[in-house]
């Protein structure tokens, strides 16, 4: 244990021990598939919001929104203030609202309703692929900050983090998940916030990190700018911030991510609902300063840290003082554990009420459910094990995330957007957005080196499939029948929503 004082140590196990106490305490009473996968239908709205914001800014973010930050600067915080507030205002108002009184489970769900079975299980197989990689991903960051302050071995750091977060997420379910989750952005905003106090001491205030910075270096030159230009070779020109960013994987994020809209589906009701996302939009406003700016400072400190996703672990480790740096990493193990926890629920959700309930077991009861649902939840928090060392592979953590989101973020846009919006879309227009849109973005992925300037052009990527899946959408609902009478009565937006 090379980094941390007896006092930073006390502190974690405290810590570690009551988000135990919360999973077990919460999970008392609770036997049906509505108890584990929705709290009951009873959660505060802003037990919720704050659960949003801090699974959404959970490890990955930590580790990879400061490493990114470390090499381009400021123009980060576009993935809060571009890429979160006006997704989550469309969200707050049109689709939470409409999702919720449908009284469904999960987002494919709808668009099995909405369009057909095979739309549904292609939605939820997708997604549930992608939260069982992700969970990997989620064990490896910790993995590199335990390294860091600890000395661990990678396989002793994933371990122990599987082990606590399964344990709680696997006897409170959906519940104990939110409750946790308020606790953790308490914790997380605070602790990032010592970072951030410390680190501006440190180099004199902002003045003191603009001068720390060589402007003039190669790529540094637009180092403090939000809007980037459209040339840059950097993937966040303001090109690629407007059409990929703002226009598709932020809306695609905050109406379709299930690990999202399983929390307002939660709310005792429809106010609720909306209440819990604006009261996450509005958090969102401050998270930059908690999370970018830190990873400025690191390269004004330490400009020649040769791993940049090293750069939180590397400020919590030799900038804070003994007692601080405990409370600072287990703001880390917050974060961490948020998104643990939201991605294992969500997977077990999917996977139980999408997949088992629809082909396996349609006389499935609630309580066959919850019982299916623990038991898949234990078998994903083991599979991400392996996963862990699969994502440590890759480079830039926050890169990796988002590269695989823009494999199908757009497609799943275009059917959503479509579903909610347009009552001539079908089932057949539905499936040729999925197959041309993932086709798509796959081949833009292969031959990216001869399209973008970018040398991650993710964003990019996400628009055109888009475009690509909505044209197919239009398409193949027009050049088939129309949905039967009364096939989208309640499951398209009106007028009488909007006044709701």
């Amino acid at each position: 244990m090379q980094k941390l004082a007896p006092i930073d140590l006390t502190i974690i196990v405290l810590y570690l021990i009551g988000m135990l106490a919360i999973g077990f305490f919460t999970g008392k009473g609770q036997r049906t598939d509505t108890d584990y996968f929705l709290g009951g239908r009873k959660l505060k709205w802003w037990m919720v919001g704050m659960s949003m914001v801090v699974s959404d800014i959970g490890a990955l973010e930590l580790i990879g929104v400061a490493g990114s930050a470390y090499v381009v600067g400021f123009s980060m915080a576009n993935f809060d203030w571009v890429g979160c507030i006006p997704a989550m205002m469309l969200a707050a108002f049109i689709f939470v609202p409409f999702f919720w009184r449908a009284g469904i489970f999960t987002i494919p769900e709808y668009l099995g309703r909405r369009f057909n079975a095979p739309v549904r299980t292609t939605m939820a197989i997708i997604w549930g692929l992608f939260m069982c990689a992700q969970l990997g991903a989620f064990l490896y960051a910790a993995a590199v900050a335990m390294e860091t302050l600890l000395g661990w071995p990678l396989w002793t750091s994933v371990l122990l983090t599987a082990g606590v977060v399964g344990v709680y997420t696997f006897s409170g379910g959906l519940a104990a998940v939110v409750i946790t989750d308020a606790v953790q952005f308490v914790i997380l905003f605070f602790g990032s916030a010592l970072i951030l106090g410390f680190g501006l001491y440190r180099l004199g205030g902002i003045d003191g990190l603009i001068a720390a910075v060589d402007t003039g270096a190669p790529g540094k030159e637009h180092y403090f700018h939000l809007i980037l230009p459209g040339d840059t070779p950097h993937p966040f020109s303001w090109s690629a911030v407007l059409f990929g960013l703002a226009l598709v994987l932020s809306p695609a994020y905050w109406i379709g991510n299930q690990a999202i809209i399983q929390r307002n589906l939660a709310c005792g009701s429809v106010r609720d609902a909306k209440k819990s996302v604006l009261f996450g939009a509005f958090l969102k406003l401050f998270i930059p300063f908690v999370i970018v700016v830190p990873g400025m400072l690191g390269l004004a400190l330490y400009p020649n840290l040769g791993k940049p996703d090293g750069v939180y672990p590397h400020l919590l480790a030799t900038l804070l003082p003994d007692g601080a740096r405990g409370i600072v990493f287990a703001a880390f193990l917050a974060a961490l554990m948020s998104s643990v926890d939201s991605y294992l629920n969500s997977a077990s959700t999917l996977w139980t009420m999408d997949i088992h309930k629809q082909w396996f077991r349609r006389d499935a009861t609630p309580e066959d459910c919850y019982r299916k649902g623990r038991l898949l939840t234990g078998i994903f928090i083991v599979a991400a094990i392996p996963l862990a060392f699969v994502a440590g592979r890759f480079g830039n953590l926050f890169t990796y995330m988002q590269t695989m989101l823009s494999l199908f973020q757009g497609p799943t846009l275009a059917v959503l957007a479509a579903g909610m919006l347009w009552k001539r879309a079908n089932g057949t227009g539905a499936a040729a957005a999925l197959l041309a849109g993932l086709a798509a973005s796959i081949l833009l992925h292969v031959y990216r080196c001869d399209i973008f300037i970018a040398a991650d052009p993710y964003l990019y990527i996400a628009w055109w499939s888009f475009v690509v899946a909505l044209c197919a959408m239009v398409t193949g609902s027009l050049l088939s029948a129309p949905p039967a009478d009364g096939k989208t009565r309640g499951l398209t937006f009106t007028k009488e929503d909007a006044h709701d």
